[in-house]
């Protein structure tokens, strides 16, 4: 009888089952899209098009106002069809949802919510410039060169964070909710945009090759990296696991986001499922060419000493190289680090790791540090200083064009004015020293006392 069929891709190993999807079974969902938010959005710009917001000719040149296509969907509901066909979607909450178990998920954000957000920005976002597919769209935006990636981090930040905000958040009209609906319209805006450009020059972008921009597949691994990933790789990378019912409760807030965003979310439907499909992700689509190695570069450029971590380039290529494997982070060409970064790191991990378990084991103290996190978090993405100086409408700023890519940045060496991560990381690798030296000091001191007491005289 043979044995499972076990089977490794970028360091990771997992066993291929029937739930497994293979290139040939993966290809027609790069295919297909969200067909009801391009109609809408074609609409809208009908309605309400971008054109009418530039100045006129002989007029001084003024900023374009944003335009809210959230808010221009709700005010043409009633127009047309199609709108409301996709406002009474959104407005819908499906059968499966369960409203404690959502605000369960939440809850799991927050309480290892250090570790998450180190999994989100090194992993998902730097790693992520592995899916070549993915990275073909990116790049005809502008929006990843290296002086506004930062921007584009924090944006994507502050709708994870609205995610996880509170119940109301996520329900109907709630920031989370909107957000939401928001970065759906936003994608359909991009698509749009590029097949109109392909349409007129078709080797503007091979559909052939790469599929439908922002396809269902691409829209599916955007929903993985902030839910399945975290789970079954980021954070075990860090040394932290979850509970069975955690990782049921996150990934049902995670199918809820993609329900509202437009994504195929029966995938996420169960664990079994979910895993398997985040494994055939990583299997068939990451496979990292020359212009993901821009983004990611332009990554570390954009984050280096930056709020909120204030991380070295070197302390964030060593943590990426830790949680993307050596044979990813190679192929990204990510540098390898000095012992004293990797040390830094698995300093982070272990503190991180002690303050996640304290975490779980006492659900008051749980409860309290839950609390101080969602307002800490959110007013450090809306920093006017440091972050993004208010919320984000995810507003259409980075058309693509003809001539438009992503080229290499210029790194611009920064000194970081606060406290960063860097400090909790040298915090860590002391405590982990003094764990070890407080294991190593009772051991012997038990070793002492019990041959003592072989020495001892016997008493009859």
């Amino acid at each position: 009888m043979a044995g499972p069929d076990i089977r490794t891709h970028w360091d990771i190993s997992f066993e291929w089952t029937g739930l497994h999807r293979t290139p040939e079974q993966l290809r027609p969902m790069t295919l297909t899209y969200d067909k009801l938010a391009d109609e809408c959005i074609a609409r809208l710009n009908e309605l309400s098009p971008r054109e009418k917001y530039r100045p006129y000719a002989g007029q001084p040149a003024t900023k374009a106002p944003k335009r809210d296509l959230l808010a221009l969907l709700e005010q043409h509901a009633n127009d047309d069809p199609k709108l409301q066909e996709l406002w009474t979607e959104i407005n819908t909450v499906p059968d499966w949802v369960e409203w404690d178990q959502i605000k369960r998920g939440q809850e799991v954000f927050f309480r290892y919510g250090m570790p998450i957000l180190n999994v989100l920005s090194f992993q998902s976002l730097l790693g992520g410039m592995g899916a070549n597919r993915v990275v073909e769209t990116l790049a005809r935006t502008g929006g990843f060169s290296a002086d506004v990636v930062r921007r584009r981090l924090l944006e994507t930040l502050q709708h994870i964070l609205q995610v996880s905000l509170s119940l109301d958040s996520i329900k109907p009209g709630g920031s989370g909710h909107q957000s939401s609906v928001r970065v759906r319209l936003l994608h359909s805006s991009v698509r749009s945009r590029i097949l109109s450009l392909a349409k007129e020059k078709p080797e503007y972008f091979d559909i052939e090759a790469y599929g439908i921009p922002i396809s269902d597949l691409d829209c599916i691994g955007t929903i993985n990296t902030f839910s399945t990933s975290v789970v079954w790789i980021g954070l075990p990378r860090q040394g932290i696991y979850l509970k069975e019912k955690e990782i049921d409760d996150y990934i049902a807030l995670w199918r809820l986001v993609a329900y509202y965003m437009g994504t195929p979310h029966d995938v996420l439907a169960d664990k079994p499922t979910a895993k398997a499909f985040m494994e055939s992700i990583l299997a068939c689509e990451v496979d990292p060419k020359p212009i993901g190695q821009v983004l990611a570069k332009n990554i570390v450029i954009g984050l280096e000493n930056t709020a909120p971590s204030f991380a070295s380039k070197e302390f964030i290529e060593a943590m990426a190289r830790h949680l993307n494997g050596d044979k990813l982070a190679d192929r990204l060409d990510i540098p390898k680090t000095s012992l004293y970064y990797q040390t830094l790191v698995y300093g982070y991990c272990y503190l991180a790791v002690l303050i996640a378990y304290l975490n779980r084991a006492f659900p008051l103290f749980d409860k309290a540090w839950i609390a101080v996190r969602r307002q800490l978090y959110y007013a450090l993405i809306t920093d006017k200083e440091h972050g993004l100086g208010g919320e984000t409408i995810f507003d259409f700023k980075y058309v693509p064009w003809f001539t438009r890519t992503t080229k290499l940045g210029t790194r611009r060496v920064r000194k970081s004015t606060k406290v960063g991560v860097e400090l909790l990381a040298q915090l860590g690798v002391l405590v982990a020293c003094a764990s070890a030296a407080a294991v190593v000091y009772g051991a012997l001191a038990g070793v002492r006392l019990l041959g003592q007491q072989r020495l001892l005289p016997c008493a009859w």
